[in-house]
């Protein structure tokens, strides 16, 4: 079926954030007096929101309002540095302006906390490119709930069938399996190919600009 739209995830998608976020996760747990871990570690810990990656860096067995403090503080410490490394992919912006010039609807929906979403997105990539942004925010569910995704394809007035989903890991084959999306994973991110593979990818990029020809858009 020629898709009308694609939905991103943000980090390891569109995005190479991986050194910022382990920079982050590792001020974090210096401030508290825990060892920091190496950055190939954060290749598993990110991918889930924020919290649950304060989950995963901390100790086992921290209180949940531990956590809660945790997080504000990497909050502040990821806002000062959350555009130090990160950049979008190698050939990734050249991609998103050949889907606009064919009329394909593009937006992001990313387990990343909102405001920090919305200023990489707005720094990194040109005004427009994006026709919606959606992060993480009180009372959204995260990915792979298919809420956020579904809502991005309703504001964008196309039909799940209609949209091809591009993502890096587990959560987000499984976020476009449960919207009813095409699942195309991706190869250049945080992740393998048989992760993707076993958690439903119909289709596998190891270059941005293969999405152009594998997979089919509406013309």
């Amino acid at each position: 079926m020629p898709y009308k739209a694609v939905i991103f995830d943000l980090d390891g998608t569109l995005i190479n954030s991986l050194n910022d976020l382990a920079d982050s996760g590792n001020e974090l747990l210096r401030t508290y007096g825990y060892e920091p871990y190496p950055v190939e570690r954060y290749r598993y810990f990110v991918g889930n929101g924020s919290r649950k990656l304060m989950e995963r860096i901390l100790p086992a067995g921290t209180a949940s309002e531990e956590i809660d403090k945790a997080l504000v503080v990497y909050k502040g410490i990821y806002a000062q540095r959350y555009l130090n490394k990160t950049r979008p992919y190698a050939g990734m912006p050249e991609v998103l302006a050949a889907l606009r010039a064919r009329g394909i609807k593009l937006g992001v929906c990313t387990n990343k906390h909102m405001e920090a979403a919305a200023t990489i997105v707005d720094t990194l990539f040109k005004e427009g490119t994006f026709d919606e942004l959606l992060g993480d925010k009180p009372g959204m569910k995260r990915k792979p709930d298919p809420s956020g995704v579904l809502a991005i394809a309703a504001s964008l007035g196309v039909k799940p069938e209609e949209v091809a989903y591009l993502g890096d890991t587990q959560v987000d084959m499984l976020t476009a399996k449960n919207a009813g999306f095409y699942p195309v994973g991706v190869l250049w991110g945080f992740r393998d190919k048989q992760e993707l593979l076993d958690n439903g990818a119909q289709v596998l990029l190891y270059r941005p600009e293969e999405l152009l020809t594998k997979v089919e858009f509406a013309k």
